[in-house]
C-alpha cells in the first residue's frame, strides 16, 4: 500500500487523504477495466518508484538551495568581516555572532545583508573622504616637492595601502595634511617676504621687479589666477640669492653715491653754489647722514640718479678749474681776514701775489694750493680759539688806553668847566675814565702774567701782528714810566712858572689874561659826539714831542710790521668800564693820580 507522510501533521493528513482517495479511484478504475492483481501490483510499484524519484529530486533541489544560502551567508559574513576590518568597526561582531548561533540561514542572510549594505555606503563615503585628503596631500606635496624625504615616504605608504579606511587611518591622513598645510603656509609666507624685499630693493635700485622675480620662477610674477605660487626649495634658494645679489649692488651704489655726494658738497662749498642749485639734489644729499638701512626711497639708488649726480660733479669740476684762481684768491682773503681779526701773521708762502704767479705759471696744482690755504684757515681758527682769553684782555687794555687818550684831551681843554651843552655828561665820563685809567698798570701786569703762562703751556711765543706781545707790553710799561716822569717834570716846571708869575704880580701888580681856545675842536683828535660826550680817536705824537709816545700793540705793530696797511679801529659801541675784572687791579696797591689841572671828582 503506497503511503506518503511528509511535513507537518496537518499537511501529512491532507496529503494521505488525497493520495488514498486517488489510489482508491485508481483501483476502481483498474477493477472496472479488469486488470489482474499482478498488473495492479506492477503499476503500483512503478507509481511508488516515480513518487520516490520526485521526492529525491525535491530533496536535491532543497539541498542545493541550502548550499547556496549557506554560501551566500558565508560570503556576506566574509564581506562583513572585510568591511568591518577596513572601517575598524569591531563593535558589530558580538550581535552578529549571537544571531548566527540561533537563526536559520535565511534569517542570518536577512540580518547580515543590511549591515553589509550600510558598511558599503560608509566605505564609499570614507573612500571619497580619503580621496579628497589624498588629492590635497598630493597637490601640496607637489608644490613643495623635494623638501623632505619623510614626506615622500608617507605619500608612498598612503598610495600602497588602499584597504585601510579606519578612523585611525583617516586621522593620520588629516594630521599629515595639516602638517603639509602649515608647511605650505610657512613657505608661502617666506616666499612673500622674500618677494616684498626684492620689490623694495628693485624700487630703490630702479630695476625691473617683474623681470627679476621671473628669472627665479615665472609663477612669482604670473598674472593668471590659476597659476599657484611656486614654493619649492629651488624657488626659496633663488630668491635668497637674488636678495643677496641686490643687497651687494645696493651697498656698492650707496658707496658710489656717497662719494659723489661728498664731492658735490665740497664743490658747492668751493663754488658758493646757490641754494636753488643745491635743492635740485636734495633727494640724495641726505644719504651722507643716513645709514644703509635708513635709505628706502624709491629710485634713490637708480642708475639715472647716479648718472645725474655724476654729471653735476663733472660740470662743477670743469667750472671749478676755470674759477680756481678766483677761489684761491677768495680763500686767501678769508685767511688774511681771520689773521687780521686775530692779529696772527698769515703764511707768506700762499700770499696773493705768489699764489697768482704760481697758478699762472702752472707750477702748482690750484687744488693743492687751495687745500693748503684751507688747512691754514683751519689752523688759524683753532689758534684763534686758543688765543681768545688773551685777546679779550688785550681788547680791555686797548679800550682803557683809548679812554686815557680821551681823558688827556679832555684835561687839556681849558673850557671844559664852562656851562655848555653836554658839559655834565663829559664830567661824568671823565670820572669813569679816571677809574679806568687807574687800572691800566694792573691790567698790563696781569696780561703779561697770562701771556707768559700761555707761552709756557704752548711752548711757543704769543705774537701780535708778528711781534711778541710781552715785548710790546714791556716797552709800553717803559714808555708809560717815561711819560709819568715827563709829567712830573712838567708839573714841577709849572709850579716854578706859577711861582714866578706870583712874584711878578707882587712886583708889577698885573696878571696875564688866560689864553682863549676853542673847546672840543683840538687837532689831536679830541671831538664831541652827538650827545655831547667825547669819543676818542687814535693819536700819534709828532716827532720831537716832549712826551714819549705810548706804544700799544696797534701802533707798535704798525710801526714794526708793514704787512697791514690799515690799523684796526675801536668799535663805536659804548665802553663798559665796569667789565674790567678785579684781578687786573690786584697787582697794584696804589693807583696813578690824574694829570695836573684835572678837576676834583664829583661825588
Amino acid at each position: 500500500m503506497l503511503t506518503i507522510g511528509i511535513g507537518s501533521p496537518t499537511t501529512s493528513v491532507r496529503t494521505n487523504t488525497s493520495c488514498n482517495a486517488l489510489l482508491r479511484e485508481l483501483q476502481q478504475i483498474w477493477n472496472d477495466i479488469g486488470e489482474s492483481e499482478a498488473d495492479k501490483d506492477h503499476m503500483l510499484l512503478e507509481l511508488e518508484r516515480e513518487c520516490l524519484e520526485v521526492y529525491r529530486r525535491k530533496v536535491e533541489e532543497a539541498a542545493n538551495v541550502k548550499a547556496r544560502l549557506h554560501q551566500s551567508v558565508a560570503a556576506k559574513e566574509a564581506e562583513l568581516a572585510t568591511l568591518m576590518a577596513a572601517l575598524g568597526e569591531l563593535n558589530l561582531h558580538s550581535p552578529i555572532q549571537t544571531e548566527k548561533r540561533s537563526a536559520s540561514l535565511k534569517e542570518k542572510l536577512a540580518s547580515v545583508t543590511p549591515v553589509v549594505e550600510d558598511l558599503k555606503m560608509k566605505k564609499e563615503e570614507r573612500m571619497k573622504q580619503f580621496a579628497d585628503i589624498k588629492a590635497q596631500i598630493e597637490k601640496i606635496s607637489g608644490e613643495i616637492s623635494g623638501y623632505s624625504l619623510v614626506n615622500n615616504a608617507v605619500i608612498s605608504s598612503l598610495t600602497l595601502d588602499e584597504q585601510d579606511f579606519s578612523l585611525r587611518k583617516i586621522t593620520e591622513y588629516q594630521t599629515h595634511l595639516r602638517a603639509l598645510q602649515k608647511e605650505k603656509s610657512d613657505r608661502l609666507h617666506k616666499v612673500l617676504e622674500y618677494v616684498n624685499e626684492v620689490h623694495s630693493l628693485c624700487g630703490m635700485l630702479g630695476l625691473d621687479f617683474g623681470q627679476t622675480v621671473s628669472e627665479v620662477h615665472p609663477s612669482l610674477h604670473g598674472t593668471s589666477m590659476e597659476q599657484s605660487t611656486n614654493i619649492s626649495n629651488s624657488t626659496l634658494e633663488g630668491l635668497e640669492q637674488a636678495i643677496v645679489k641686490l643687497k651687494v649692488e645696493r651697498k656698492a651704489r650707496i658707496l658710489k653715491l656717497k662719494d659723489i655726494v661728498a664731492s658735490l658738497f665740497e664743490l658747492w662749498n668751493l663754488m658758493d653754489s646757490p641754494k636753488e642749485e643745491k635743492n635740485n639734489f636734495s633727494r640724495i644729499t641726505s644719504i651722507l647722514r643716513s645709514s644703509d638701512t635708513e635709505i628706502t626711497e624709491l629710485g634713490v639708488l637708480s642708475t639715472e640718479t647716479i648718472e645725474q649726480a655724476s654729471a653735476e660733479v663733472q660740470r662743477l669740476t670743469k667750472l671749478k678749474a676755470s674759477r680756481m684762481k678766483e677761489l684761491v684768491m677768495k680763500k686767501r682773503s678769508e685767511l688774511e681776514e681771520i689773521c687780521r681779526m686775530t692779529h696772527i701773521e698769515p703764511d707768506s708762502s700762499t700770499a696773493a701775489e705768489k699764489s697768482s704767479a704760481l697758478i699762472d705759471s702752472g707750477l702748482v696744482d690750484p687744488s693743492e694750493l687751495l687745500a693748503n690755504i684751507e688747512e691754514q684757515i683751519v689752523k688759524s681758527k683753532e689758534e684763534a680759539v686758543g688765543r681768545k682769553e688773551i685777546m679779550d684782555r688785550i681788547d680791555r687794555w686797548l679800550s682803557a688806553c683809548e679812554e686815557e687818550n680821551w681823558l688827556e684831551d679832555y684835561n687839556q681843554d681849558e673850557n671844559r668847566y664852562n656851562a655848555g651843552r653836554g658839559a655834565h655828561i663829559n664830567l661824568k665820563r671823565a670820572e669813569r675814565a679816571r677809574v679806568t685809567v687807574s687800572k691800566i698798570p694792573a691790567i698790563v701786569d696781569n696780561l703779561i702774567h697770562k701771556t707768559l703762562a700761555w707761552e709756557d703751556e704752548k711752548k711757543m711765543l704769543f705774537l701780535y701782528d708778528g711781534v711778541r706781545l710781552v715785548s710790546i707790553l714791556e716797552e709800553y710799561k717803559l714808555t708809560r714810566q717815561q711819560k709819568e716822569e715827563e709829567k712830573k717834570r712838567h708839573r714841577d716846571q709849572k709850579k716854578l712858572h706859577d711861582l714866578l708869575l706870583t712874584e711878578k704880580e707882587s712886583i708889577y701888580g698885573s696878571k696875564p689874561s688866560p689864553r682863549k681856545s676853542n673847546s672840543f675842536r683840538k687837532p689831536n683828535g679830541y671831538r664831541a659826539n652827538g650827545n655831547g660826550s667825547m669819543t676818542p680817536t687814535p693819536r700819534r705824537n709828532s716827532v720831537g714831542s716832549g712826551t714819549p709816545e705810548l706804544l700799544t700793540p696797534r701802533s707798535y705793530s704798525g710801526r714794526q710790521n708793514g704787512y697791514f696797511k690799515e690799523m684796526r679801529r675801536l668799535s663805536t659801541a659804548p665802553l663798559n668800564f665796569v667789565a674790567i675784572s678785579k684781578e687786573d687791579t690786584m697787582s697794584y696797591a696804589s693807583v696813578y693820580g690824574s694829570e695836573s689841572g684835572s678837576p676834583p671828582r664829583l661825588n
